[in-house]
């Protein structure tokens, strides 16, 4: 067996393969980090040892699927949260197989554990009299009232991910004719999105520093101290603007977060007819099948359509030509075909 030690490899793991040659984004490093502290934490219990004593012996398949289980079943996490935490070990043992070929084995067996099925989740979103009212309701006495209006308009603008809010540039915006602003999404992927006038307006107003304009690596939604407002933060500040649409009719007792506002802004792009591979770009998907389940939801696109294909049973003395019948040019082209 190998001379390096457990926290050697998880430090390379973590530092080495996902920060520079995958060129992961802290937070998902940050999510690796998070999941292999839980399954250390449960070997090093299972073993009956302190974890900077653990050795590498100890890591195997058997294991891997007790703690899976042990999430399911101690901490009452969702199929989604496992086979998440799955994804991560899956990636860990696959590195600690390429470094030390006496667990390439258990690093096979580990790869092997299937996921489970899981129906995708549910997608909220507000409709437009939601929307309306969620702007129309919104405090306007506050010392961040033009910050918060700000940031729900940006989110419903441009469909970010909180995380994309959270590290938004005065620089990443352009105050062109047509405003636009570029994101930088998972992946390390750039894309630009553009802005509704009544959001540049705000955003502006929004830079403007008592000491001048911010210069372009300063963040554009601070605290009342000055500060970049973190991811948390950004949740925290949409759940208390947004907590009372909780209950909305329809909303099926769900919670309104930042994300619900990606939901929403996507929604709404289907159901004003753009396309879809627009709106994919829009969002930075990357598969369209992401994308298409928007379509599959908005029941307004589906009653729209269900109006263009008309029933063919209708009650007597109902009956109605379709629409392309009454285009004389079109009828007089197909007649003489």
């Amino acid at each position: 067996m190998s001379n390096l030690t457990l926290g050697q490899i998880v430090y390379a793991f973590l530092v080495d393969h996902l920060q520079v040659a995958k060129g992961l984004r802290p937070s998902s490093i940050a999510s690796y980090r998070d999941g292999l502290r839980l399954f250390l934490r449960f070997v090093a219990a299972d073993v009956g040892t302190r974890i900077t004593t653990l050795p590498l012996r100890a890591l195997t398949s058997e294991r891997v699927l007790r703690f899976l289980r042990s999430l399911e079943d101690a901490r009452h996490n969702h199929i989604r949260t496992r086979n998440q935490r799955l994804a991560m070990l899956r990636t860990f043992f696959g590195y600690l197989g390429g470094r030390i070929p006496e667990l390439l084995a258990v690093a096979e067996q580990v790869v092997r554990i299937a996921t489970k099925r899981v129906a995708p989740p549910e997608t909220h979103y507000l409709d437009r009299m939601e929307v309306e009212a969620l702007f129309a309701g919104l405090p306007s006495d506050t010392p961040t009232a033009a910050r918060d209006r700000t940031l729900l308009l940006f989110l419903y603008n441009t469909g970010a991910r909180v995380q994309e809010v959270a590290d938004l540039r005065v620089g990443h915006l352009a105050w062109d004719r047509q405003p636009w602003v570029r994101l930088h999404g998972k992946g390390d992927k750039w894309r630009t999105c553009p802005l509704w006038k009544e959001t540049a307006e705000h955003l502006r107003r929004l830079v403007e520093r008592p000491r001048g304009v911010a210069g372009p690596e300063d963040a554009v939604f601070c605290s009342l101290r000055g500060t970049p407002l973190t991811r948390f933060g950004l949740y925290k500040i949409v759940r208390r603007l947004a907590s009372r649409f909780d209950a909305a009719p329809g909303s099926r007792g769900q919670r309104v977060t930042p994300h619900v506002f990606r939901h929403t802004a996507a929604v709404h792009l289907i159901e004003a007819g753009v396309e879809v591979n627009v709106i994919r770009g829009w969002l930075g998907h990357v598969s369209l099948d992401t994308t298409n389940r928007y379509a599959e939801i908005s029941l307004r696109t589906k009653a729209a359509a269900l109006d263009i294909c008309t029933s063919p049973v209708r009650a007597a003395g109902s009956a109605r030509k379709p629409p392309w019948h009454t285009d004389a040019a079109l009828m007089d082209w197909l007649d003489s075909l």
